[in-house]
Order: structure tokens, then sequence, then C-alpha cells
């Protein structure tokens, strides 16, 4: 045995149960194992769990904040900004930017990610290529999938074809979408059709950014039915991801359920990203701005599997975040009101099995028999405190392989005569 991990607290186990690793699976799970092993963990009670996913983050456009700040804050002007900075990228800085995010989440708990570096015209494929070589040099510490994002649209930039094509003739596993970008309904239900298009010739699945805005009344906000639909006719069942989907939040129930219902029937996988979401929605209220999230509940009741991740890290379209999925579900279980014992177990569910099933990864994923042994021990041994404390990561866990050990020490120092602290 590689590595055993005594005493640790499993979620929904009212036991201590100890975890048998070996070559890089995890093949016991039960009390008092007494079988040699080359290391040894004593968790002494902590709280174990899968690896923390991040299944939507932009990493070649991360820790821009500084380069050019926002003004005013709005999505139009994110997109400007970024746009512009992409024109200046340089592949050394790229990759040392990623690099810092990458270090970020290994610390967090995470094992797998999934960037969308931007495919266009500006930028070319220095996204995807620096990407790919950051798959393979961080290999040993998390899985990292890659998807073309046309972030500059297809139809109106119609270079952004053949740099899709080669970005996966490269490697990258999944494809892009960010119907909103073009310039007419039109327009964005042409780009549906092309993207659909590649998942085909390439055998991919789609990962598409869709209806990001405060409500659907312009069309371009309001694809995420017509995505279902092309989803159930081309055969994509559970092979679409979907992230933002905000403007879904905006309608009455009467009105977004048929939507719901169509999202459930394909299968689609919904990623909800409330660090940006919140920090760009609602910018147009006047008055009590709307929150701008994913209506996460209303998808959980009718089937639907939903995630969140951390999207952008210090840019223009979202200037905090430090890759750590406990610190964004913390924020979306605030801002959507999951408080409850049961609402903050589905938060933790959402970066952990649910991502895992928007990623593809479920059939090998989790704290089971024969599942990767990809893990965390939180310094906590209170998994209901988890959202609350966002405890440290104390080991992380890849392949069987510790590869994070943290440490954390706070003394607090009385006055002396203090009620605790009584005068010699």
């Amino acid at each position: 045995m590689d590595l055993l991990i005594r005493k640790a607290s499993i979620r929904d186990n009212p036991v201590l149960v100890d975890l048998a690793i070996a070559g890089g699976r995890i093949v016991a799970i039960e009390p008092d194992i007494t079988a040699p092993a080359a290391r040894i963990i004593d968790a002494a009670g902590r709280v174990a769990l899968p690896g923390l996913l991040e299944p939507h983050i932009h990493l070649d456009k991360a820790l821009l904040d500084r380069r050019m700040p926002a003004q005013t804050g709005t999505l139009a002007e994110a997109i400007r900004i970024t746009g512009e900075l992409k024109r200046h990228q340089q592949r050394a800085d790229v990759l040392a930017r990623s690099r810092a995010v990458l270090d970020m989440a290994v610390m967090h708990g995470v094992t797998a990610l999934r960037a969308h570096p931007d495919v266009d015209p500006i930028q070319g494929l220095i996204g995807v290529e620096t990407a790919l070589e950051l798959k393979a040099e961080y290999a040993d510490l998390l899985d990292i999938q890659i998807v073309a994002f046309p972030q500059e649209g297809i139809i109106k930039a119609p270079a952004t074809l053949d740099l899709l094509n080669e970005a996966m003739r490269l490697g990258a596993d999944v494809i892009g979408g960010c119907p909103y970008v073009e310039p007419s309904a039109a327009d964005a239900a042409a780009h549906i059709d092309r993207v659909f298009d590649l998942a085909a010739r390439w055998g991919a699945p789609l990962d598409l950014h869709a209806d990001f805005a405060d409500d659907a009344t312009d069309p371009r906000f309001a694809t995420a039915g017509l995505i279902a639909r092309r989803a159930i006719e081309t055969g994509w069942h559970r092979r679409v991801t979907l992230g933002h989907v905000t403007s879904l939040a905006a309608l009455m129930p009467d009105a977004a359920a048929p939507v719901i219902d169509r999202l459930a029937e394909a299968g689609i996988h919904i990623v909800s990203l409330p660090a940006t979401d919140l920090y760009l929605g609602g910018r147009g209220d006047a008055a009590s701005p709307r929150r701008g999230l994913t209506p996460v509940r209303r998808l959980r009741d009718a089937g639907v599997n939903v995630a969140f991740s951390s999207n952008n890290i210090r840019n223009a379209f979202t200037p905090f975040g430090k890759a750590d999925p406990m610190l964004i579900g913390n924020l979306l279980a605030h801002a959507g009101q999951f408080g409850t014992a049961a609402d903050q177990a589905y938060v933790i569910d959402m970066c952990t099995i649910n991502a895992a099933r928007a990623m593809g990864l479920a059939a090998d994923y989790g704290l089971r028999v024969g599942a990767r042994a990809d893990l965390i021990i939180l310094d906590t041994m209170d998994a209901a405190a988890m959202l609350a404390d966002l405890p440290l990561r104390a080991f992380v866990i890849k392949d069987g392989r510790v590869s994070v050990t943290a440490t954390q020490a706070c003394v607090i120092h009385r006055k002396r005569g203090s009620a605790s602290m009584p005068a010699e």
C-alpha cells in the first residue's frame, strides 16, 4: 500500500474511517485498516473530501487587473479592456500569470480544472498553446481540460473558425462558444450551429458561455433553450455545459419552466459563476439592483446538474478571487440564500461531484473504492461548518501522492489580569 489515511471523517458517515491507497486508487475505506503502508497520515478526525474542482476558469486573462484598470465595471468595458490587452499578449507573461493561478488552485485543494483560453484573430492560439504547456507541466498536481473559447465571436470574426479547428488539432479537449457576442439573434443562432458542427467533427463535448445578462429582453441572451434543443437533436445529451445563464433568473416561473425543463431533458450541465455575475450584474438598476445569479435552486429542483466555479481571477470581469472553490461556495451560499444544513451540503456537492459530472469525470471520481485517489483533508472536524469556516486544506492528495501539506498557527495573547489570564 502506498498511502494510508487514518481516522478521517467522511460526510454522511457516522464513524471515522481509514482510506487505503495504492497505484493511485482508493483500494479500501473502512475502520482500522491494519495493512502496512509506505506513508501514513493521521487525519485525527478531520474531514476528507474528494478533490475540489474548477470547471470554468480563464487562465490567460487572469491577474490583468492592474494593467488597464476598469473605470465603470460594466461587462462591455471588461470585454473592451480585455480585447485591448489581448493585442499585446506575450507567451512568457501568459505562462507566468497562469502559473500563479494554478499554484493558488493547487494550494486550495483543486485537483482538476477546465481552462477557457480565448481563441480569436486578436490573440490567435497563444492561450491554447500555453494551456497545453501547463497541462503537461502541472500533470502531477492537477488535471487541466482545455476549452477552445471564441470570445470574440465566430460569425462576426470568420477567421475564428479555422483557429478553433487548429486548437482542437493541437490538443484542446472541448469546443467553446459565446453566442451573445454576435451582433444579432440570427448570428447568435448561427454561432450555436457552428459550434455543434465542430463538436460533431471532433467528437468533443461543448462548453458555452450563454445568457450572461440581467434579463432576456435581447434574444442573444436567451439561447439556453435553443442550445438544449440542439443538444437533443444532435445526440449531445449530457455533453453540453453552459456557464453564467443569469438572464434565466429574470423570468417568472411560468416563463422559465419550459426552458428549465428543456435543459433537464437535454442533460445540460450549468456552471454558475457567482463572483463575476454578482460583480457585473444589476448595474443598470436604479433601485434594489438584482443579484444577477444563475437560478440555482430552480434548476436543481428540476433535476438539472448545477456546479459553480471562479471564472475570472483579478481582471476587469472580476477584480477579486484566488482560485478557491470553497470561497466561491461561501459567496454563492450567501447570495443564493443556501443556508440550511441541506443547502450547504448541496453547495459542497456543486464543487465536487456536480462539477465532476459537468467535466465528464464522475465515473472515476469520489471517495469510494476504485476511484482515483484525488482528495483533500480539511483542517476541521466539523463537516457542517466547512462553508462557514473555509478551513485550511491540510493535505492535498493527487493520484495517491501527497501534493500539498499546509499548517496554520495562531496564538491569542491575552493581557495579564484579564478574566482568562489572572495576574501573578
